[in-house]
């Protein structure tokens, strides 16, 4: 009985995470198209709709490394890149977490990597989740700063997809589905690549 009710517990958790995610999303999004504006019927991934960022330059970055050591966005020019925002207590964040490793070891090719930046900090509560969900992109250690420049304090998870000319292609509020990130993964690869 107590594992039922820890597991219902855990999937009303869940739910509530992802369902907040997606408020943050509806209101981040510019309002509905007025009646003289053309309807968009792009076959564009769901939660990557215009945004902020979405169409501009991704805001340079310096942050520091679990390890120590220093890592710039800039270290990866010419490379596809996904930044993802996320938190030690986001469920949702760790849901994806070990998608992202899955697809940075299929899009290896391709030269995609994945930049994960903590918005909390304690290092051993970082490194636990790390362990966990078995990932080994770089983790980074968020400041007010980039925070700021990617608006990503609004919620977690929070990704940006960004293209081999530094353009954010894509920008998603709460977790995505599997495919909405695959599907995001391959229009950063797409989206920079000259063809």
């Amino acid at each position: 009985m107590r594992k039922a009710l820890a597991l219902l517990v855990m999937i009303a958790g869940v739910s509530l995470m992802l369902w907040a995610g997606w408020q943050n999303l509806r209101q981040r999004r510019p309002a509905a198209p007025r009646a003289n504006e053309p309807v968009s019927t792009s076959n564009e991934p769901q939660d990557a709709m215009d945004t902020p960022l979405a169409g501009k330059p991704a805001p340079g970055f310096v942050l520091t490394a679990l390890d120590g050591k220093k890592v710039s966005l800039a270290d990866y020019k010419g490379r596809p890149v996904l930044v993802n925002f996320w938190a030690t207590w986001c469920d949702p964040c760790r849901l994806e977490m070990p998608w992202f490793e899955q697809f940075r070891k299929q899009y290896a090719d391709k030269g995609f990597e994945v930049l994960g930046i903590a918005t909390n900090s304690g290092k051993d509560d970082i490194e636990k989740v790390i362990r966990k969900t078995g990932v080994n992109y770089p983790i980074l250690l968020s400041d007010a700063t980039v925070e700021k420049n990617y608006g990503a304090t609004d919620a977690v998870p929070m990704s940006f997809y960004v293209d081999r000319k530094g353009m954010v292609v894509a920008e998603v509020a709460g977790a995505g589905s599997k495919d909405d990130i695959e599907a995001n993964i391959q229009k950063a690869i797409a989206s920079g690549d000259g063809k």
